[in-house]
């Protein structure tokens, strides 16, 4: 069976805030992403490959819920990024599991939506 839709890649992601300021001071200034566009009730970040986009849903009669799914970003050194979060006041959450196939360190930002500092290390 051929397979109706061909993913390219993914464009973007979207995460919810209460607060466009506040998280723009979180995945700007702590993360260290690049802020790539802005406005009003939305921004977007580059993170890699992928656009993350910050959005307060009450601007578009939303209702605000976080993601609890996550997002992951993949870094070179996941103790060593983590030790650096947590130098900025990131708090963590459990202690950072190795699987036996990758690295992996929960966090939320501060609207709740979780998120992940992701290393694979053994070939797929």
């Amino acid at each position: 069976m051929e397979n109706a839709l061909r993913v390219e890649r993914v464009d973007f992601v979207s995460l919810l805030t209460q607060d466009i300021r506040r998280a723009k001071d979180f995945f700007g200034r702590t993360l260290g992403l690049e802020l790539e566009t802005e406005g009003p009730d939305d921004m977007e970040f580059r993170a890699g490959q992928v656009t993350l986009d910050i959005f307060n849903p009450a601007s578009q009669g939303q209702p605000f819920a976080p993601s609890l799914g996550g997002v992951a970003f993949r870094v070179p050194d996941v103790a060593a990024a983590r030790a650096a979060l947590e130098a900025k006041g990131v708090e963590f959450r459990g202690e950072t599991l190795d699987t036996g196939e990758c690295h992996m360190a929960f966090f939320c930002d501060p609207d709740g939506n979780a998120l992940m500092l992701h290393r694979r290390y053994a070939p797929r």
